[in-house]
């Protein structure tokens, strides 16, 4: 026990210290290339931001993935390894190229579909997916639809300094703290979830002090789909094994409470634009963030504060899952349910900013 303690304190400091000692010399490439966030409409800086933070993040998480691998015992590079490193490669490369000359909504949804499918049949063989939702033409669509939601959710929450970053990585530690409570599944399999996850949390948190306002570095739409893909497919292993450990199916909703603030933001801006008639998939200054802002009027204080939420709903998920009565969970679930839906009707008072590319074309005529 006091060797894996060891383990899992060295990964996170190594993951912490590579990412924060690497970012510099990303944020120097970046102005070299001009790879570089312009000042624009819907954006809240006003000078040119290097753009390659995903890039750093993945590079050290992936190295530490490695080596995670290399000392769980019992654990080789088999197919579900593979494929998701496959998935967590593929989804960075691509919104490098996305920061970098664009891509069609429609596109970059394909591609989310891809890498979710990856991962889904990499770690899953057709019996485990039967079990899940009854059938493998239920379990597949949804957990497709879940993963490719979330990248989509995160990719949207990034639009202030360090807002996903440290969000990001306090949910990784709630992931872990997870996996070190799950004693009744494979503990090599747990040992090998508790040190991803700690490699995540290390390379978001050794990220953080370039990104927190006034940011240095922005993480991009590479660093923001890889943490939604980070968080959707650890939501995934967490249902599924919270669900066996319990022998409840209920227990399928513990990553739902987990990730309820990112779910909350994506519903809420969806609700609104779609209600007002504006583009939904068009980036705006329009999300809990923004009038979280508009009220507090500090970016740092805006930060904390979701920090400060998401640090509440980690504690709450490990110890509903300690506990393991599935009253508390679905009782804690719709209580949290509530307070947003209340949350969201306060923010929803709060004015906002509306850009040319979220009004419809009657309505900028």
């Amino acid at each position: 026990m006091n060797y894996q303690i060891y383990e899992y304190i060295s990964v996170f400091i190594m993951s912490w210290l590579f990412v924060y000692g690497l970012t510099p010399f990303i944020i120097r490439f970046a102005r070299k290339v001009d790879f570089v966030d312009k000042p624009g409409a819907r954006k809240i800086h006003q000078k040119s931001i290097p753009l390659m933070g995903g890039l750093s993040v993945f590079i050290g998480f992936f190295l530490l993935c490695l080596y995670d691998v290399a000392i769980t015992s019992s654990r080789t590079f088999d197919r579900g390894i593979l494929g998701y490193l496959v998935g967590s490669v593929l989804i960075v490369l691509m919104g490098l190229w996305d920061d970098r000359f664009g891509m069609k909504p429609i596109i970059k949804m394909f591609g989310q579909i891809l890498v979710s499918i990856i991962f889904i049949l990499s770690n899953y063989d057709t019996r485990e997916l039967f079990m899940m939702f009854g059938s493998v033409y239920i379990t597949l669509p949804l957990l497709v639809l879940w993963m490719v939601g979330l990248m989509n959710a995160l990719n949207f929450l990034d639009n202030m300094d360090g807002i996903i970053t440290g969000m990001a990585a306090i949910l990784g530690l709630g992931f872990f703290a997870f996996s070190l409570m799950n004693t009744t599944a494979n503990a090599g399999i747990m040992a090998l979830i508790a040190l991803i996850s700690l490699s995540f949390s290390g390379a978001t948190l050794g990220f953080l002090p370039y990104n927190f306002n006034p940011a240095k570095i922005f993480l991009g739409d590479a660093g923001s789909m890889f943490i939604g893909y980070f968080l959707s497919s650890m939501g995934i292993l967490m249902a599924q094994y919270a669900g066996n450990q319990k022998n409840d199916k209920w227990f399928y909703l513990l990553p739902v409470l987990l990730l309820s603030y990112a779910i909350f933001d994506i519903a809420l801006v969806s609700y609104t634009r779609k209600r007002d008639g504006r583009h939904v998939m068009q980036g705006g200054k329009d999300h809990s963030t923004h009038r979280i802002h508009t009220v507090l009027g500090s970016a740092k204080v805006t930060a904390i504060m979701i920090y400060l939420i998401n640090i509440i709903i980690a504690l709450t998920t490990v110890v509903v899952f300690r506990i393991g009565s599935r009253p508390l969970l679905l009782l804690t679930t719709g209580l949290f349910a509530v307070i947003f839906l209340v949350f969201g009707m306060k923010l929803d008072q709060v004015p906002i900013v509306i850009p040319q590319n979220q009004l419809k074309s009657k309505d900028k005529a």
